[in-house]
């Protein structure tokens, strides 16, 4: 069956749809009368037409966006409950594949760096979840050798997919043209999203009763990549970057565990949590927790935090208002930049227009490779 986020459906539904539409205008003339047989073959026809288009761009979307990465995850067809089997304690990162950033060229690794895909497993919040590692070239080079290197972790919005932080976002491509213009230390990019328990949108919090997510991000993950590769492990070496929520994400990591990532990029993100059906109650009534998780709410009431964070908005988006109320409310020592596209929605094409400035921005406040 095909990818349900391939070119190649997307290309067959397209021609569909338009075979579909060109039947119908040619059978249209042979409908026109007032049996019941013809006006049967209008409404059919006229429904085949809209049905077809509307699978065109549906899957189209899909593909654009990543709202569902497979058919089972858009049906909901993952099965029965399943068998426990009992497992030996194994290591907290596995990496299962690699690829090159420039397979076409076939570029050595040395030249243009590699990405592997893992699958990461917390020991704190007993979460898992695969994700995908950008290592630069330099990573790979003698002079290196014996360098630990600064991580920034990438986060896609909900419901988004890291492969589109590699395929669509360009994120390894562009850390390497930023490195090799030296605007970037040599970093390592971690690209995940931050949907970690099914298909809930968590905010990125330690739900009450719930899925431990921060917990996930910011103590297991940053432990779980030290045991496998040649990282920093002070906060000035991790930042953690993300659009829409995972924008979000990145500033309450930063602000609520300033020991975990001392610089955080948003791209369109909002600054408290949302309630709605792909949430549930994240709060269980708590208002305090509620406030904790409201970032204007933390700059305003909280000592500040020793961070550097930079905001991405434009005048035509919905958080334009918000993040000049967040520029309003900041206090030493946290340190706060902005960026502000003339115009710009909430989707790929602005965030792609934010991500080398916000990667020359980061250069200046991570930490370079230091002597491992």
């Amino acid at each position: 069956m095909p990818s349900l986020t391939g070119l190649p459906l997307q290309i067959i539904a397209s021609v569909m749809a338009i075979a579909v539409f060109a039947a119908t205008m040619w059978l249209w003339p042979r409908l026109a009368g007032r049996t019941w047989q013809a006006w049967l073959g209008r409404i059919g026809a006229f429904l085949a037409t809209q049905l077809a288009v509307l699978l065109a761009m549906g899957l189209i979307a899909n593909g654009y966006f990543g709202f569902y990465s497979s058919w089972s995850d858009l049906l909901g067809s993952d099965g029965g409950p399943g068998t426990v089997v009992d497992h030996q304690p194994s290591a907290a990162l596995s990496v299962t594949g690699e690829q090159k950033v420039y397979s076409a060229q076939g570029s050595a690794r040395e030249r243009s760096g590699l990405i592997q895909k893992v699958d990461v497993k917390g020991s704190g919040s007993g979460l898992s979840s695969e994700a995908y590692v950008y290592l630069p070239p330099q990573y790979f080079q003698p002079d290196y050798a014996k360098q630990a290197f600064p991580m920034a972790l990438v986060l896609a919005g909900y419901p988004g997919s890291a492969e589109k932080l590699i395929s669509l976002m360009q994120y390894p491509a562009s850390t390497l043209q930023a490195i090799e213009q030296k605007k970037l230390p040599p970093t390592v990019l971690v690209l995940m999203r931050p949907t970690l328990s099914g298909n809930r949108d968590t905010e990125c919090m330690d739900v009450p009763g719930g899925p431990q997510v921060e917990t996930f991000f910011t103590a297991d993950l940053p432990k779980a990549l030290g045991t496998t590769y040649r990282l920093a492990d002070d906060p000035g070496s991790r930042a953690v970057i993300g659009n829409s929520t995972g924008g979000y994400c990145a500033l309450k990591f930063a602000l609520r565990k300033p020991d975990a990532y001392r610089s955080a990029i948003s791209l369109s993100g909002y600054y408290t949590a949302p309630i709605d059906q792909t949430t549930g109650d994240l709060f269980a009534g708590n208002g305090q927790l509620k406030q904790e998780n409201d970032l204007l709410w933390r700059l305003k009431n909280k000592p500040a935090a020793p961070v550097s964070l930079l905001l991405a908005t434009s005048y035509d988006e919905n958080n334009y208002q918000d993040t000049q109320a967040m520029v309003g409310a900041f206090k030493a020592p946290t340190k706060l930049s902005t960026i502000t596209l003339d115009t710009g929605g909430h989707n790929f094409h602005t965030w792609t227009r934010e991500i080398p400035p916000a990667l020359e921005w980061l250069g200046k406040h991570l930490t370079a490779p230091q002597s491992a």
